[in-house]
């Protein structure tokens, strides 16, 4: 079976609804992924960085707890794990603010033996951040010359919006190294000042990419070298939207693992095997928007983990 691996960074997210604290959780996009993956009993790897304090100590105690491995983690002392206090708006969307206090030395991580055809997905502000470019780059030039499948997800957020002028070159350096990006529509407004899928492909200026392009209630859009397709998706109303687009990923993990792809076929997965792995990664993001949690239910996993096992 492939090896996962996730890069980006770890928070403590506190959620508000009407100025008042409901609920904390373990999170960071992509430690978000992992713990569903984890729970989905696939072999991802965590690759991040947090404090060696209390919020630091629990956030490891939990990923091991949901099969998470935790062996490329830098746990620093001088600093502490960073918070994300996530206020939900009327239509139970967040709005964040970060407590951050990072040491000097950053992501002082060993890295791993990446494999031929393991999966890498890394984004969100972590995978712009000046001070763990050098080793991030070193990861990702290795996963590049090992033929792994390298999924990019942006998540840039209007709050970044006035340094984009610096973050843009590297946002596409990113882009360069990804086969597979997967975005929201406001990401990709925020970036490249596109309204759909078309401008969006177009800008990112590489007929060799595949595109996923998520677009809330509207629905997602798929571009590949040779498809183009549209989904629809449920009306619901949501409980809260973090982490949506986070398991979006997840369900999109699963199914390549699932259908066993690999990087060869990648570009030419057919229109049916297309269908079950958007259906999947919808359900993972609409699962998660039920509820206060920033991953897929244990009982969910346990569904769905079964499928993978009569694929093997």
């Amino acid at each position: 079976m492939q090896k996962i691996y996730t890069i980006g960074e770890t928070v403590l997210d506190i959620i508000f609804k009407n100025n008042k604290p409901i609920d904390a959780k373990a999170g960071g996009s992509c430690l978000n992924t992992s713990v569903s993956l984890g729970r989905l009993k696939l072999p991802v790897n965590f690759i991040s960085e947090y404090g060696n304090d209390k919020i630091g100590n629990y956030i490891n105690d939990f990923l091991i707890d949901n099969n998470v491995n935790t062996d490329y983690i830098y746990k620093f002392n001088n600093g502490k794990t960073p918070l994300a206090i996530a206020f939900l708006n009327k239509k139970n969307e967040a709005s964040y603010d970060f407590y951050k206090i990072y040491p000097g030395k950053r992501f002082n991580i060993t890295i791993p033996d990446l494999k031929k055809n393991n999966i890498l997905l890394f984004g969100s502000y972590f995978a712009v951040t000046k001070s763990i470019r050098s080793k991030l780059k070193n990861i990702l030039n290795h996963a590049k010359k090992n033929n792994v499948i390298i999924i990019y997800d942006p998540n840039f957020r209007k709050a970044h919006l006035d340094e984009l002028k610096n973050l843009k070159p590297v946002i596409i350096e990113n882009i360069k190294y990804a086969d597979i990006i997967r975005g929201s529509n406001e990401d990709f407004k925020n970036i490249f000042n596109s309204n759909n899928i078309e401008e969006t492909y177009k800008s990112i200026n590489d007929n060799n990419k595949i595109l996923i392009y998520t677009a809330n209630k509207k629905g997602v859009f798929l571009q590949t070298p040779n498809l183009k397709e549209y989904y629809k998706i449920k009306t619901i109303n949501p409980v809260s939207t973090i982490g949506a687009g986070d398991n979006f990923n997840a369900g999109l993990i699963y199914s390549l693992v699932k259908h066993n792809i690999t990087k060869y076929i990648l570009k030419n997965i057919n229109k049916d095997v297309w269908q079950d792995i958007i259906k999947t990664s919808i359900d993972f993001a609409t699962e998660v928007c039920l509820s206060y949690d920033n991953y897929i239910s244990q009982k969910t996993a346990e569904r769905y983990k079964n499928k993978i096992s009569k694929n093997q």
